[in-house]
């Protein structure tokens, strides 16, 4: 008989696999830590960084928190609250539903979580480094969760080397700290950079509330308001939606710049929608490139949308 050359991967080994879709660089991390924070309903979201994300990650919420069994089995690959059937999948209304990004983060970093339940009087705690479980306890904690990762890629060092800059990384974490700000203006964020703290937004009653915290008057100043736009002339609820904000063609710069595009919710990157807008501009300085702030909410069969497997942001 011939000898099988098909094996099982053992776990750790697939995890460290699956941590190459989901953790690119400690920006990747960050976001989908916050991510896993809105959908948990948090009101309150504070991200801290030290080196770049290199050597410390930490995001803590007000959210619902876990239980001791949620919290285990939040580091089983494919546990998640967010979808229970092949129905769900069509109608996923949550940023993260893949449950990858914990088991993933955890394989290839020294990472801890503790967490508390609003109905528990204590709150658990358990740390894993590089994928093996190494402490869980009863932890006094306030309601929510408080995630840490050290040493990112500390058992990678193949990947640690692709790493960039400290400051390349930290603008990276900047970025994604922006965009979820501006994805949900009614949550509070806060951002500390090597201890110190780099911003921090109170929670908004609107969109032009959050830009302008975040932006400042001057920038505000520039722009127009898009009122309501919809397109299709089927129910409400097929409708595309467009609301947000736009550079005034007299300002608009020669490079595109400041544009966060929001599909359902979620960051697009799509280069269809920059061409898009480009194309719909007013030309008064040739091929000007606005900066904007548009949100657009479709429902699946307006337009095809698929998320991407490795990033998580709209593409179409």
């Amino acid at each position: 008989m011939s000898k099988s050359c098909i094996k099982v991967l053992p776990i750790h080994v697939a995890n460290k696999i699956s941590a190459g879709e989901v953790v690119e660089r400690p920006a990747s991390v960050v976001k989908e830590l916050v991510e896993n924070a809105i959908d948990a309903g948090a009101k309150n979201i504070r991200i801290s960084i030290a080196q770049g994300g290199k050597s410390l990650i930490s995001v803590q919420d007000d959210g619902c928190g876990m239980s001791k069994d949620d919290a285990l089995l939040s580091l089983e690959r494919q546990a998640t609250s967010k979808i229970t059937d092949e129905a769900d999948i069509e109608n996923i209304s949550t940023l993260g539903f893949r449950g990858e990004a914990i088991p993933s983060i955890a394989s290839v970093s020294r990472f801890s979580m503790t967490t508390r339940l609003k109905e528990n009087d204590e709150g658990f705690f358990l740390q894993v480094n590089a994928g093996a479980l190494a402490e869980t306890r009863v932890a006094g904690c306030p309601v929510g969760t408080l995630i840490e990762v050290k040493d990112l890629f500390c058992n990678v060092p193949g990947r640690l080397k692709f790493l960039k800059s400290k400051m390349t990384e930290e603008s990276h974490v900047r970025h994604v700290y922006t965009v979820h700000a501006l994805s949900r203006p009614d949550i509070a964020f806060s951002l500390y950079v090597d201890g110190r703290e780099a911003g921090k937004l109170p929670a908004a009653a609107s969109l032009a509330e959050r830009m302008h915290d975040l932006f400042g008057a001057e920038f505000m100043e520039s722009l127009n308001e898009i009122p309501l736009v919809e397109s299709g002339e089927q129910a409400k609820s097929e409708k595309v939606k467009v609301t947000g904000f736009i550079e005034k063609p007299s300002l608009a710069c020669p490079t595109r710049r400041d544009q966060y595009i929001f599909v359902n919710s979620r960051p697009a990157t799509a280069p269809s929608i920059a061409y898009a807008i480009r194309e719909t501009y007013p030309r008064r300085q040739g091929e000007s490139k606005p900066a904007a702030v548009l949100f657009i909410e479709t429902s699946p069969s307006e337009v095809d949308v698929n998320v991407h497997p490795m990033k998580r942001e709209v593409r179409f």
